[in-house]
């Protein structure tokens, strides 16, 4: 493979992203912290302690991070059974390998919860590798899980497209040296992936299969 097409995959191939509100919301709450469900939303993409981070301060207990986590994975985990495939999110990483893309996902999830993701996705015979949080010291908006994913590919970062639903995923491909392609699947506005760095925004992965030979992905 010459090329690689990288994607991140809570709300850019799997409708997840409101999942994740609800769970660390109630994860937050059960901890006593106030936290709005906005602010969650803009903080989804980014790794677990990041994501506490962000949102609670550096003033935080952070002997607690680790008992919000574990109280997030929990209350997600409830839904692995369930997850829904965004539409055209498998015949898009099917349609990409057919043409000669080596396709790799890079997401912050691991272990059960990365099966499950790729159960939802349903097109393991099209997926090259995945750079997952396991594989990585920095999350996004850090360049090293999309770094990463193209050492999988054995792709130059000229060579490679990221696409992904969050200002942290365009960031993290910007730094990265690859073209960004966003998708709004996930939530987050269209001015504001541009403004992070989307070359081109689409609606789903359906939209941009359906649009393909005028992509970034062509």
């Amino acid at each position: 493979m010459e090329r690689a097409a990288v994607f991140d995959v809570d709300g850019t191939l799997v409708d997840t992203n409101h999942l994740h509100v609800v769970t660390w919301w109630e994860a937050f709450r059960q901890a006593g912290h106030e936290v709005p469900m906005h602010a969650v939303h803009r903080a989804v993409g980014l790794g677990s302690t990041d994501l506490i981070a962000h949102l609670l301060g550096d003033g935080r207990d952070r002997d607690q991070d680790s008992e919000l986590s574990a109280a997030h994975t929990a209350l997600y985990g409830q839904y692995f059974d369930r997850l829904p495939a965004l539409p055209g999110a498998g015949e898009l990483l099917r349609r990409l390998r057919e043409d000669g893309w080596a396709v790799v996902l890079a997401t912050s999830a691991s272990g059960a919860e990365l099966g499950a993701l790729r159960r939802a996705i349903d097109a393991d015979d099209a997926i090259t590798a995945t750079a997952s949080s396991d594989d990585v010291q920095e999350g996004k908006p850090a360049p090293e899980p999309v770094e990463h994913a193209l050492e999988l590919a054995g792709v130059p970062a000229s060579r490679a497209v990221f696409v992904g639903d969050t200002v942290w995923d365009m960031r993290a491909g910007s730094k990265a040296g690859v073209r960004c392609v966003g998708v709004l699947c996930g939530g987050i506005p269209r001015a504001d992936l541009e403004e992070a760095g989307a070359e081109a925004v689409y609606a789903d992965p359906a939209d941009l299969l359906a649009r393909l030979a005028g992509s970034p992905l062509a």
